[in-house]
């Protein structure tokens, strides 16, 4: 299996809880509050690890909030290279209403990186880039940490010949446009991060996967994928465009739907799956995770039983 490292610059500690009713003016009286490690890459080497491989995760820690997040990790078997963080590690807080089924989510912001952590984040992640390995770059971003970030990643791994999957929105995404780095080799997107990029709607996986083949033209990536909620995911390359359907399943949380996707289809591509196959694995993990809690992500089991259903189509 080709190593995988996954980078978090902005991670979290993900608490989650539940009571009665919300409600504003007066106290509410919560269950046991359970803590994950959270953040887009700790979410993809958390759902590596549970569909049976491994990860390095790079992760930017501080304070005591960041020693909680390095015991969480420790506990899940996660192997880490932790990079000092510019600041306390953040906390994120998940209450879900137990009368009326709403989640409400409060997300906490990250320290605020200067220049010299940047760089040196930048000269650490590319010496700990397996060589010829894959490197997945996924979560927001720290304020302070530029637009062109990924961009900047994807040419300081380049010597190492590690390939780049890259999961971002807003500014850094639209920021790639312009970048004229060495295209990341995967880079994925919901359909409302693909609709803003396109200036227009897709309402069709047809028109998803043109976009999706236009980015790859343009020298975005050499693969590009359009996740399209219930629908499932569409993916291109300069000569393929595949689209898999998700499976039909009760939803109870769509977080961590899109890491689980990540994760499985890394694992997928590290143990050199064709593409239709890492795509179809990916969208059975996104469609496991939406069976499960807030910080819970895709189930083996689910995965394996749910991969069947998840239908491979050439477009």
């Amino acid at each position: 299996m080709l190593p995988i490292l996954t980078v978090t610059l902005n991670p979290t500690v993900d608490l989650s809880t539940s009571a009665e009713n919300v409600a504003p003016d007066r106290k509410l009286r919560c269950t046991r509050a359970t803590a994950d490690p959270g953040g887009g890459g700790l979410n993809v080497s958390r759902a590596i690890s549970a569909l049976g491989g491994h990860s390095t995760a790079f992760v930017a820690v501080g304070g005591p909030n960041g020693d909680k997040l390095v015991h969480l990790l420790a506990e899940a078997g996660i192997g880490l290279s932790p990079f000092p963080a510019p600041g306390e590690t953040r906390q994120s807080f998940t209450v879900n209403d137990q009368t009326s089924g709403a989640q409400y989510r409060f997300v906490m912001p990250g320290p605020r990186w200067p220049a010299a952590s940047v760089t040196e984040a930048l000269r650490r992640i590319a010496r700990a880039a397996p060589q010829g390995g894959l490197v997945v770059l996924s979560g927001s971003q720290p304020p302070g940490v530029p637009e062109d970030f990924p961009a900047r990643l994807a040419s300081r791994i380049a010597r190492t010949q590690a390939r780049l999957i890259l999961d971002t929105s807003g500014p850094a995404l639209h920021a790639l446009l312009d970048a004229g780095a060495r295209p990341a080799h995967v880079l994925r997107m919901d359909d409302i991060e693909a609709e803003g990029l396109a200036g227009g709607p897709l309402p069709d996986r047809r028109d998803s996967a043109e976009f999706a083949q236009s980015l790859v033209a343009r020298g975005i990536a050499e693969i590009v994928i359009v996740a399209r909620g219930a629908e499932g995911s569409v993916l291109a390359t300069a000569t393929e465009r595949f689209h898999a359907a998700a499976a039909e399943v009760p939803v109870v949380s769509k977080v961590g739907a899109g890491d689980s996707f990540v994760g499985a289809f890394t694992l997928a591509l590290a143990q050199e799956a064709d593409l239709a196959r890492a795509l179809q694995l990916g969208v059975a993990a996104a469609s496991a995770a939406v069976m499960t809690e807030a910080t819970e992500l895709c189930r083996p089991a689910d995965v394996r039983r749910l991969t069947p259903h998840c239908k491979v189509t050439r477009i």
